[in-house]
């Protein structure tokens, strides 16, 4: 997968069967270590250390010294590792000494936390100024290393505290204020958005929120869909129609959950389709709700093609964070929406099928159908 532009899948159809990965040899490795060496690649920094036996020193992968010729490198499992072995840290990359990345996540862990500790977002240029950067650099690697931008993350962590305020019951012109928003009208003009709802009815729980639905069968089994004024927001797959109305009254405990009408046999039969022929896609609505990087991920997994597959790392290089991996997964695992949102084409890096929210077999069964299509 590219940084930017189209998504490239790893497999270019499912696999039916699966089979555990070989464990890579010694020579696998050194060849995998030294290929890193070669490109400078900073992920490989902290899993491996060099040695160069004509200089003396050791390295981290990343290092832009000199490139070194491999008869003379050897590898070593940590720094510790290095200096037994005789060799002194290098003076350039210094690799005993937390790495360029890391120092940069800790200065971006610390303007996170300033967001947090105060009212009012902070300004760009206070940020820098407390990280030691300057403003464009200090932006430029605040959205690398946190995926989105300080006004982004100030406004998601706004959004946050209002909700954990309204869930506390405080009255909603209290929670506005003690979440940093100063201005109501602003807050109602954005709040459905966030919420999903007006902020009085996600105080109650969504109680005066409707919410139609309707369970039905389809090939993959029971399904049941939801749907609010904004469009649909949950679409179930299981063995047990009771368990998904379930799941639904445990998702919304206070909402007024209406049994589908006519009208709305139509969008059920239009989500049926979708789950007998993916590749279709879905023209109707949808009420999507998650945090910021949630919906960055969602996003990325409507990009890929019907019949094709992408990996979670690959799904983390696209968003621009590609150490990311296991928030990508777990970001997957929380998907309300089957299909319509196609976490089933996320494989591993082997191509193996990994955990579904909906069960593995019916991972399978889809992408068994769009690699027919």
């Amino acid at each position: 997968m590219k940084k930017a532009g189209k998504m490239i899948p790893v497999l270019q159809t499912p696999r039916t069967k699966m089979r555990s990965a070989p464990q890579p040899s010694a020579m696998d490795v050194e060849a995998a270590y030294w290929a890193a060496v070669k490109a400078r690649d900073p992920s490989f920094d902290g899993k491996f250390y060099y040695s160069v036996v004509t200089t003396g020193v050791y390295c981290r992968p990343s290092c832009s010294a000199r490139l070194a010729r491999r008869e003379n490198v050897a590898f070593h499992a940590s720094c510790a590792d290095a200096e037994r072995a005789g060799f002194r840290p290098c003076k350039r990359c210094k690799p005993n000494e937390p790495s360029l990345h890391d120092r940069y996540a800790t200065k971006i862990a610390e303007a996170c936390r300033l967001i947090e500790q105060v009212e009012e977002p902070p300004k760009l240029a206070d940020l820098a100024r407390a990280t030691g950067l300057s403003p464009y650099h200090f932006h430029r690697i605040f959205k690398a290393v946190a995926g989105v931008t300080p006004k982004a993350y100030a406004v998601a962590h706004r959004q946050r505290r209002a909700r954990e305020n309204l869930m506390g019951n405080a009255s909603v012109t209290r929670a506005i204020h003690a979440a940093g928003f100063n201005s109501s009208s602003r807050f109602y003009a954005d709040s459905t958005g966030f919420l999903g709802m007006t902020p009085t009815d996600f105080r109650s729980g969504g109680n005066s929120a409707d919410m139609r639905f309707a369970v039905g069968q389809c090939s993959l089994g029971s399904i049941l869909v939801a749907a609010s004024d904004k469009g649909i927001a949950a679409i179930f797959l299981g063995d047990d129609p009771e368990v998904l109305v379930r799941n639904l009254q445990d998702r919304f405990p206070k909402a007024n959950l209406i049994g589908g009408d006519r009208a709305f046999e139509n969008v059920m039969a239009t989500v049926v389709g979708l789950v007998e022929a993916p590749e279709t896609g879905l023209d109707l609505p949808l009420d999507i709700r998650g945090t910021a990087f949630q919906h960055r991920v969602w996003q990325a997994l409507r990009e890929i093609p019907a019949g094709t597959t992408a990996t979670y790392s690959e799904i983390a290089e696209h968003i621009g964070m590609p150490k990311a991996v296991r928030a990508v997964a777990a970001a997957c695992a929380a998907n309300k929406l089957a299909v319509a949102i196609p976490c089933h084409r996320v494989v591993r890096n082997d191509g193996s099928l990994s955990g579904y929210r909906w069960g593995v077999e019916r991972k399978r069964a889809l992408l068994e159908r769009e690699a027919k299509s």
